[in-house]
């Protein structure tokens, strides 16, 4: 038995995103590509590698790491690139995204056989956070003014739109499209392909798949551009969960039970955006605080219910661990971090990486 707390990624349950990824690409004729800034655990790249068409990155380390371990299409794109860092990120990428104009003209001449696109704020998201909606006031996030766009069209083949963020609804992305088209129709109708970012839940439960197929492939054909789609949470959703260990147990109003992991830690998003934890469903008579080991006092995962009473060295499960979990885990407090496990597709687990002291201490100086 692996020592908790570790990460489990399915490989049977990642399949099933990856069956509706290769759907959409061949239904609607957009190309999908594993954004790393959410998932970047390379080692169930061979299974994801075979339904997608490559990669797109937030860093020159994503640009590497896609590069190197997912092969395929390579997307560069950044916030801001460094002068130091453009030559390894041409190096590794086939097509290389600029956030803003400033950006585009500083590397013009660097970049010049390269393909370049350029990142577009359409000024509408389905983001209900302000932390992550790339809209908000005074975003720093792509170009919104498209008569300035219009002067360096010349320069690029290619745009880059990311307004969506956990959107599981078909209707409002439908709706912020037409908003897009509106706003910047007479731009898409000048480049060869348009990435329409993540943050679409497409794989979720329910979502009408065909529908959303129909509106890609109509969007391509209106303007001849080959579309893109940069899955993340889509890509992994349900596939991943944390196994944990209970330590301690105590009553304080109510019942506490102290696990070995840590939100701050291992599920970061959770502290961020001030919500829960998922377990599968349980309707038991004994609820308890699932409470994190760290000194931080609202390291919490939630509040839920048991069919039993929680002892010391039950195990639990946290559902849906995979995406902004392994990314974002850190060594706050020194809480051991989780080990990483595949559950490959004939059922046998393989532990594929462990972290111990010596991570810890070459992670600091």
């Amino acid at each position: 038995m692996i020592q908790t707390p570790y990460y489990l990624i399915d490989k049977s349950k990642l399949k099933r995103n990856m069956d509706i990824i290769q759907y959409v690409r061949e239904q609607s004729g957009a190309k999908a590509l594993l954004a790393l800034k959410c998932f970047a655990t390379w080692s169930v790249f061979d299974l994801m590698s075979q339904y997608m068409d490559g990669t797109t990155s937030s860093s020159l380390n994503e640009v590497k790491l896609g590069k190197l371990k997912f092969g395929g299409e390579t997307h560069a794109y950044s916030v801001a690139y460094a002068d130091h860092e453009i030559e390894e990120v041409l190096a590794h990428s086939d097509k290389i995204i600029f956030n803003s104009i400033g950006q585009l003209e500083r590397f013009e001449q660097a970049s010049a056989s390269h393909v370049r696109g350029l990142r577009l704020n359409p000024g509408v998201s389905s983001s209900e956070f302000i932390i992550a909606d790339p809209s908000r006031p005074f975003s720093r996030l792509g170009e919104w003014d498209a008569d300035k766009v219009l002067k360096v069209i010349d320069k690029i083949s290619g745009f880059m739109i990311h307004n969506n963020c956990e959107n599981s609804d078909f209707a409002l992305f439908d709706q912020m499209l037409n908003q897009i088209e509106e706003r910047f129709g007479a731009l898409l109708e000048q480049v060869e392909w348009v990435s329409l970012g993540g943050g679409i839940h497409f794989t979720g439960e329910g979502y009408p798949v065909d529908a959303f197929c129909a509106r890609l492939k109509a969007f391509s054909q209106r303007y001849g551009v080959q579309v893109y789609l940069e899955p993340g949470e889509a890509a992994i959703t349900q596939s991943t969960s944390l196994e944990v260990t209970v330590l301690d147990t105590l009553f304080n109003g109510k019942q506490l039970a102290i696990v070995d992991s840590s939100i701050e830690a291992h599920m970061l998003d959770l502290l961020i955006y001030r919500q829960p934890a998922k377990m599968e469903p349980c309707d038991g008579p004994y609820p308890y605080m699932v409470c994190g080991k760290s000194c931080l006092a609202g390291d919490i995962f939630g509040e839920f219910n048991f069919d039993r009473e929680l002892k010391v060295g039950d195990r639990l499960s946290f559902i849906d661990a995979a995406g902004y979990t392994m990314v974002k885990k850190n060594w706050f407090n020194g809480v051991q971090m989780p080990a990483i496990a595949v559950r490959q597709l004939d059922g046998s687990i393989e532990l594929v990486r462990e972290f111990g002291f010596e991570d810890f201490v070459s992670s600091l100086s």
